[in-house]
C-alpha cells in the first residue's frame, strides 16, 4: 500500500534526464493519461522504497528471507505493529492489510500484500 503524499509541482525540482526516443515514447504508452514523468516518479519512488526495504533487511537481525516454496497456507490479517514481508522484505504498516504465511516448518510469517486484493501467494 502507497501511503506517500505526491507533491505539488510547485514543490518539484526540474531535472534534465537523456533518455532514448524509443524509451520515451514507451513510457508514454504505458502511462496514458497518467503522464509518462508521473509514472517515472512513481517508479523511483518504488525503486527507493525497495532499497530503503533491503537496507533496513541488511542492518537487521531478521531471519533470511524465504521463498515461496516455503509457504504452505495463507491467511489474511491486518498487521498491529510494523512487519517485514518474509518473501520480499517489504515494509508493512500498522493497521495495513497483509498475509499470515504458515511455512513448512509451522512458523507464521508476515507476507505484504503488493497492492492487490487477490492472494498473491497462493
Amino acid at each position: 500500500m502507497d501511503t506517500r503524499k505526491q507533491g505539488s509541482i510547485k514543490e518539484m525540482q526540474v531535472t534534465s534526464i537523456r533518455l532514448e526516443a524509443e524509451l520515451k515514447e514507451r513510457l508514454r504508452e504505458i502511462a496514458k493519461e497518467q503522464g509518462y514523468q508521473a509514472l517515472i516518479r512513481n517508479l523511483l519512488w518504488q525503486y527507493v522504497e525497495q532499497q530503503n526495504a533491503l537496507s533496513r533487511i541488511e542492518s537487521s537481525s531478521h531471519t533470511p528471507l524465504l521463498a515461496l516454496s516455503d509457504i504452505r497456507a495463507t491467511f489474511a490479517a491486518i498487521a498491529q505493529k510494523e512487519e517485514q514481508c518474509a518473501i520480499t522484505g517489504q515494509c508493512i504498516q500498522p493497521r495495513q492489510t497483509m498475509w499470515l504465511g504458515l511455512t513448512t516448518d509451522g512458523s507464521l510469517v508476515p507476507l505484504a500484500t503488493l497492492g492487490t486484493s487477490r492472494n498473491l501467494w497462493e
